[in-house]
């Protein structure tokens, strides 16, 4: 019994000490926001000005940089000490990856509008759904390349992957879909704004699944995420079917959303919400 008791205070030591160390990482990627937003005061849009757009945005870059650090703590380690070396290596690598993700997302994914102008000037939560979702996104890619055994050369690698198949997704996406996502977001559209994120989420989500595990040999890890995005690229804009069909009785999304006088917000998270879901089905089902 004694020993029993020693072993889970051990335990909870080293649970305690990886816990502490992740929440003042969390504490330093906070910091680093407002190195995303130098041309306002964040502190004073979220508690002087209670900006609803900026919380937004802040709420899911949280979760995004706890992504990121989580992908550190997951995998196997052959000791406490390499698991608390990983944890300190790649948990402030992935809060520079979510650095760097902001900025390209910024400069590519969003160019057709200042999102920042968008969050802080116009307080439009269509926008901060958007950018909210891209952080979450970009934590899971991150959570992605950095679980489980690889090198720092492949997290890199395949961190740059899985923000080419975000670029190329969010393209799509807008390609496809039968209005201008940018000009009914400016027009403070929070419905195609959850309608987007959904998108992101659901693109990010797909693209851990291709990139997370075990690193093995460039030629299968390669194929293997090839395969996957593929497969995703085929299957996720079979959700709008399902929504409009299914969930929606044959009415269309793109009235719902983009063609009343009140958009409609509840269609928006239906879809958001199945795109998601079906990433994890997608992602699942290609992991067996």
């Amino acid at each position: 019994m004694e020993n029993m008791v020693g072993a889970i205070a051990r335990w909870l030591v080293i649970v305690l000490g990886f816990f502490a160390v992740s929440v003042i990482l969390l504490s330093i990627g906070r910091a680093v926001f407002t190195l995303m937003y130098p041309r306002c005061n964040v502190r004073e849009e979220l508690v002087d000005k209670d900006n609803p757009a900026m919380a937004i945005v802040l709420g899911g870059y949280v979760i995004g940089i706890a992504l990121a650090i989580g992908g550190s703590l997951v995998g196997p380690s052959l000791t406490v000490r390499l698991a608390f070396y990983d944890l300190l290596i790649y948990g402030p690598l992935g809060i520079l990856f979510m650095l760097c993700s902001h900025f390209i997302a910024d400069k590519i994914m969003l160019r057709s509008f200042d999102a920042v102008k968008e969050i802080v000037e116009d307080r439009n939560c269509g926008t901060g759904v958007i950018v909210a979702a891209n952080h979450v996104a970009m934590g899971l890619v991150v959570y992605g390349a950095v679980a489980g055994e690889g090198t720092f050369l492949s997290a890199v690698v395949f961190w740059i992957l899985g923000q080419l198949a975000l670029i190329v997704a969010t393209w799509f996406y807008s390609r496809i879909l039968p209005f201008d996502i940018h000009k009914q977001i400016e027009k403070d559209n929070v419905a195609a704004g959850v309608s987007f994120a959904g998108v992101l989420v659901a693109t990010g989500n797909i693209v851990r699944f291709a990139i997370q595990g075990n690193f093995v040999s460039w030629e299968r890890d390669l194929l293997f995420f090839a395969v996957v995005m593929g497969t995703g690229a085929i299957l996720l804009p079979m959700s709008r079917l399902i929504v409009e069909r299914i969930m929606l009785s044959g009415r269309r999304l793109v009235d719902e959303i983009a063609k009343q006088q009140v958009p409609n917000i509840g269609a928006a998270i239906i879809e958001a919400s199945i795109y998601v879901a079906l990433s994890f089905l997608i992602g699942w089902s290609v992991s067996i």
